[in-house]
C-alpha cells in the first residue's frame, strides 16, 4: 500500500474514463428529464405519479454518479497498491454508497415506466395484472437487494476499513450484483414486451403506430447495457478467482478484498450507464407533446387523410364468428372532445395518458377528436392484426380442423417440443458435471433430478390448470415459455454462487415451466385435427421431442460443457442459458401473434356428444371415461418412473457390464436416446395399421420383457437389452396420453391437468431404485423397472379386455369426414389402404372445393362451411 500520493498521470488509472463516461450520461439523463417535465406539466398541463418516481429516479441516479465521481477522486479505477493509504476510508464509502443506491435507482426508474404502463389502458384486466404482478417483483427484489447491499459485511462498519477484523463477515459485491442479474434482465424484458400488446391492437395510422412501438421500443438499450455491464461484471469476477486463488471461497461468496477498485471500476461505470439509459428510455414516451410542438410533420402524415382525427379500423366483413369486427358507427364510437389549458391559464379538461399518445395534434387552444382506446381494443376484440400487415383471424376451432388446415399449427407447436427435449437433455448433462465440480454426492444429484420432475406436480395442478381452462392454449403456451426463461436465468446466481439450493431452485422453476407447456401442448397436437389421427400426431410431435434430448446432450458435452473442471470454468456456461432464455421470451411474444386455434369446452363437448351413448356407459358403477383416465393416470406416472429409472441408471449400466469397452457410455447413451426418437416415428407409422391400445400392449409387454434380459445378460446382449428397452418406452407416453383423453369432452382441460401432473413420477422412482443399486448392483436394480412396468400393464389390459373401454378408445376412421358405415376393416392392410384412399379423396375434394369440412367423431354426414 503506497504510503504517499503518487502521480495518477503516471499510473495505471482507469478512473478519467469512468468520471468522463459517468458525467456525460449524468447530463443527457437531466436533459431528458428537463424535457419530459416541460411536455408534461408545461405543454400537456397535467402530471402524474410516473413523473413523481422519474424524479426521484433521478435524484438517486445523481446521487449514485456523484458516489462514483467520488470515487474516482479517492482512488477507483487506479490498483490498490497505487491508492494513497489516506484516502482508503473515503474510497470504502464512496463504494458501499454507489452499492448501495444501485438498486433504489432502477427500482424508481422501473417503478416510473410501469405506472405509466397502468394507465394506457384501463379495461385490458390481464394486461394490468401482468403490470401489478411486475410492478410486485420489481419493488420486492430491488428491497431484498437493497438491503442485502447495506448489510454486506457484519458489521456493517467493516465494509469501511481496509483490513476488516476476522470476525467480520463480508459478501464481494461484484457477487451480489451477478446474483442479481436474472431479476434485472426478466423485469427489463418483462417491461419491454408487457405494452406490446395493447399498442399494436390500436387503430391508428401505420405512420403513427410504427413511431408509438418504437418509442417504446427503447427498452431495448436498457436490456443491452445490462447485458454488457454482466460481461464486465463477470470479468472482473474471472479476475477475482485468478488473483485470490481461492475458488472455493469465493464459490461462498466470502471473499477478501484484493484490487476491487481497479478490476471493478469498469462495471460500476457500465452500472451508471444502465441506470441513466433506463431514465431516457423511461422518458421518451413523455416527450411526444414536445416533439410535435417542434417536428410536427415527424408524427404526421401529411399524405393520409385520416391522420388527424380519425382512428382507422380493419375493414374485415363480419361474419357469425367475428360479430365484432363490423367498423363500428359513429354512434357507437366513444369520441372525447379534449381541450387543453392555455398557457395564460385558460381552464380545460384533463387528458387521457393513451389520448395524450395517440392523438395527432398536440397544440394548446386546440380541440382534437380521439377514439376512446377501451372502445377500440373492444371493437375488434376477436381478431389481432399486427401492425395492419395482415389480419390473423382464426374462425374453425382445433376440434373440426382438417389435417391440411392443422398443419401450420402442429409446426409450430411441435417446436415447444423440441424446446422441452432440449432443456431436458442439457439439464441432465449440467446436473452431472454440476456434481463433479462442486463435489456433490449422488444424492443431491438424484435431488437436481426430483426437483425437476417434482414440479410436475405442482406446475399442472396450480397455474398450468388455471391458465388453461381461464385463458386457453395459447396464454398457456406463452406462460410456460416466460417461466421456464426465468428458470434458465435462475442458473446463473446459481453457478457465480456455485449453490447446489440455487441449482436446485433452477431446476424446479424449469421443470415447473415445462410442466406448464405439456399441459397445453400434448392435448392441442391430440385434438387439433380429426380426431382418429390423434395417437398419430401426437408420436410425430413426442419424436420431435426426443430429437432434442439426442441433439442437447451432444452440444452439452462436446461443445458446452467440454471444459468444466471448476466453478470458474462452470461460469462461463451461463451465456449458454441466457441466450436459451431470451429465445424463450422472443418464442413467447412470437406464440401471442401466430394464429393459434382454440377450442371451448362446448367444443370438446360436441365431440364427446356424437358417441355419447359409449362414453355414459358405467363399469362398477363409474363412468367408464373416469376409469379409463384414472388408470392412464397410474400407468404414465409408473411408466415415467421406469423410464427415468432407466435413462439416470444407463450409463452406470454400461460401465458394469462392459467395463473396458472403447466406445464409451455417452456414446451408447446417444444410441438409446436415437433409437428412441426413432421409436416414436416408427410408432406414429403402426398406427395406420393397428388400433392404438394394441400398440400400447406390445410396447409395455417389450419393456418388462427387455428390462427383466437386462438383469441377467452382461457384456453386448446387456447393452443391447438396454437399449432395446429404450425403444419399447418410445411410444408409451404419447399412446397413453391420447388415449386417456378420449371422450372427457368438457372436462378434457381438467383431464390433461392430471394426466401431466402423473409425469412426476419421474421424481420418485430413481430415488427408489438408487438404493437398491448400491445393495444389490446395478444389474439388479432394473426389478424396480420390472415392477413399475407390470403395474403400468393394467391400463392396456383394461382396454382389451372391457368391451366398453374398447369402445370408448378405438378411433373411429373415417373417409372424407364421413364415420365409416361398415365395419372397421378386418386387416391391417385394409386398414391402411382405407386410410389412404380417404387421404387422395380428402387432397381432390380440396382442389375442388374452397368450403372445408368437419371431422368429429361419431357424425355421419358432412358440412360444408
Amino acid at each position: 500500500m503506497s504510503t504517499s500520493t503518487p502521480d495518477a498521470s503516471a499510473l495505471d488509472n482507469r478512473g478519467p474514463v469512468v468520471a468522463g463516461i459517468t458525467i456525460a450520461f449524468l447530463a443527457a439523463s437531466t436533459a431528458f428529464v428537463v424535457l419530459r417535465l416541460i411536455s408534461r406539466i408545461g405543454i400537456v398541463k397535467k402530471a402524474s405519479w410516473d413523473d413523481g418516481f422519474i424524479v426521484l429516479s433521478w435524484l438517486l441516479a445523481f446521487g449514485f454518479s456523484l458516489s462514483i465521481l467520488l470515487g474516482v477522486k479517492y482512488g477507483l479505477g487506479m490498483h490498490e497498491t497505487d491508492v494513497p493509504v489516506n484516502d482508503q476510508a473515503a474510497l470504502r464509502k464512496a463504494e458501499y454508497a454507489f452499492s448501495v443506491l444501485y438498486n433504489p435507482v432502477l427500482m424508481a426508474t422501473k417503478t416510473s415506466i410501469l405506472i405509466f404502463y397502468l394507465t394506457l389502458s384501463k379495461n385490458q384486466r390481464i394486461f394490468r395484472w401482468a403490470t401489478y404482478t411486475t410492478l410486485v417483483v420489481v419493488n420486492a427484489a430491488g428491497l431484498a437487494l437493497t438491503l442485502l447491499n447495506i448489510f454486506q459485511c457484519h458489521p456493517i462498519g467493516a465494509a469501511f476499513v481496509e483490513s476488516p477484523p476476522t470476525t467480520a463477515i463480508c459478501t464481494d459485491i461484484v457477487t451480489l450484483y451477478l446474483s442479481s442479474a436474472p431479476v434485472n434482465i426478466i423485469t427489463d424484458l418483462a417491461m419491454l414486451f408487457l405494452p406490446m400488446p395493447v399498442l399494436t391492437e390500436l387503430r391508428l395510422p401505420k405512420k403513427q403506430k410504427i413511431i408509438l412501438v418504437i418509442t417504446f421500443s427503447f427498452g431495448i438499450f436498457v436490456t443491452v447495457v445490462d447485458v454488457v455491464r454482466i460481461a464486465y461484471l463477470q470479468g472482473a469476477f474471472q479476475i477475482r478467482l485468478q488473483e485470490v486463488g481461492q475458488s472455493n471461497a469465493a464459490a461462498s461468496g466470502m471473499i477478501e478484498r484484493d484490487d476491487f477498485s481497479w478490476y471493478a471500476s469498469l462495471s460500476f461505470m457500465w452500472s451508471a450507464i444502465e441506470v441513466h439509459v433506463g431514465i431516457m428510455c423511461a422518458s421518451v414516451p413523455a416527450l411526444k407533446a414536445l416533439a410535435h410542438r417542434i417536428m410536427p410533420s415527424m408524427l404526421r402524415d401529411m399524405s393520409d387523410p385520416h391522420d388527424v382525427s380519425d382512428l382507422r379500423y380493419e375493414s374485415d366483413s363480419p361474419t357469425e364468428h367475428d360479430v365484432n369486427l363490423e367498423r363500428p358507427t359513429t354512434s357507437s364510437m366513444k369520441v372525447t372532445a379534449t381541450t387543453q389549458q392555455a398557457p395564460n391559464g385558460g381552464n380545460g379538461d384533463a387528458m387521457d395518458m393513451m389520448d395524450f399518445l395517440t392523438t395527432p395534434d398536440m397544440v394548446p387552444n386546440e380541440t382534437t377528436e380521439t377514439i376512446a382506446t377501451e372502445k377500440t381494443l373492444a371493437s375488434r376484440k376477436g381478431s389481432l392484426a399486427f401492425f395492419d400487415f395482415y389480419n390473423m383471424k382464426q374462425k374453425k376451432p382445433m376440434t373440426k380442423l382438417s389435417n391440411r388446415e392443422s398443419y401450420l399449427s402442429l409446426s409450430l407447436v411441435t417446436i415447444l417440443f423440441f424446446l422441452w427435449g432440449f432443456a431436458y437433455g442439457l439439464l441432465d448433462i449440467l446436473n452431472s458435471q454440476f456434481q463433479l465440480v462442486a463435489n456433490m454426492t449422488s444424492g443431491q444429484g438424484l435431488g437436481l433430478h426430483a426437483a425437476y420432475y417434482g414440479a410436475y406436480f405442482v406446475g399442472p395442478l396450480t397455474v398450468g390448470r388455471l391458465v388453461l381452462k381461464t385463458w386457453g392454449f395459447k396464454a398457456t403456451f406463452i406462460t410456460g415459455l416466460f417461466i421456464y426463461g426465468c428458470g434458465t436465468l435462475v442458473f446463473w446466481p446459481a453457478a457465480v454462487l456455485t449453490s447446489f439450493p440455487a441449482f436446485l431452485v433452477s431446476n424446479f422453476i424449469v421443470g415447473f415451466g415445462v410442466s406448464i407447456l405439456e399441459v397445453a401442448a400434448n392435448p392441442f397436437v391430440a385434438l387439433c385435427g380429426p380426431p382418429e389421427y390423434a395417437e398419430i400426431r401426437l408420436n410425430i410431435s413426442q419424436g420431435v421431442q426426443a430429437i432434442g434430448t439426442v441433439v442437447a446432450p451432444i452440444l452439452a458435452q462436446k461443445v458446452l460443457f467440454k471444459n468444466l473442471s471448476s466453478p470458474a470454468s462452470l461460469r462461463e456456461v451461463q451465456w449458454a442459458y441466457l441466450a436459451i432464455s431470451l429465445f424463450d421470451v422472443v418464442l413467447a411474444v412470437a406464440f401471442y401473434y401466430m394464429p393459434i386455434p382454440e377450442a371451448s369446452k362446448e367444443d370438446f363437448e360436441e365431440i364427446a356428444e356424437q358417441r355419447s351413448t359409449i362414453n355414459s356407459r358405467r363399469l362398477w358403477n363409474i363412468p367408464i371415461i373416469y376409469i379409463t383416465l384414472g388408470l392412464g393416470c397410474v400407468s404414465i406416472w409408473c411408466y415415467v418412473g421406469a423410464q427415468e429409472a432407466v435413462a439416470g441408471s444407463f450409463e452406470t449400466y454400461v460401465s458394469a457390464v462392459m467395463p473396458s469397452d472403447p466406445f464409451g457410455p455417452f456414446n451408447f447413451s446417444i444410441i438409446g436416446h436415437t433409437v428412441f426418437a426413432l421409436g416414436r416415428f416408427i410408432c406414429a407409422g403402426a398406427g395406420f395399421f393397428m388400433t392404438p391400445r394394441n400398440i400400447l400392449l406390445i410396447l409395455i409387454v417389450g419393456m418388462i420383457v427387455s428390462s427383466a434380459l437386462s438383469m441377467t445378460l452382461a457384456g453386448p446382449a446387456g447393452v443391447a437389452m438396454i437399449i432395446l428397452c429404450q425403444f419399447f418406452e418410445s411410444g408409451i407416453f404419447p399412446l397413453l396420453f391420447a388415449i386417456s383423453l378420449r371422450g372427457l369432452g368438457s372436462y378434457t382441460s381438467t383431464g390433461s391437468t392430471y394426466l401431466t401432473a402423473a409425469i412426476s413420477g419421474g421424481a420418485i422412482l430413481p430415488v427408489i431404485m438408487y438404493p437398491v443399486m448400491n445393495t444389490y448392483g446395478v444389474q439388479y436394480s432394473f426389478c424396480v423397472v420390472v415392477a413399475s412396468s407390470a403395474a403400468g400393464i393394467v391400463f392396456p389390459l383394461y382396454l382389451c379386455l372391457f368391451p366398453a373401454a374398447r369402445e370408448q378408445v378405438d378411433p373411429v376412421y373415417t373417409d372424407l369426414g364421413l364415420i365409416l358405415p361398415t365395419a372397421r376393416p378386418s386387416s391391417p392392410y385394409q386398414r391402411a389402404s382405407r386410410v389412404l384412399h380417404a387421404a387422395m379423396k380428402r387432397k381432390r375434394a380440396g382442389s375442388e372445393d374452397n368450403g372445408t369440412v368437419e371431422h368429429v367423431e361419431g357424425e355421419k354426414e358432412t358440412q360444408p362451411r
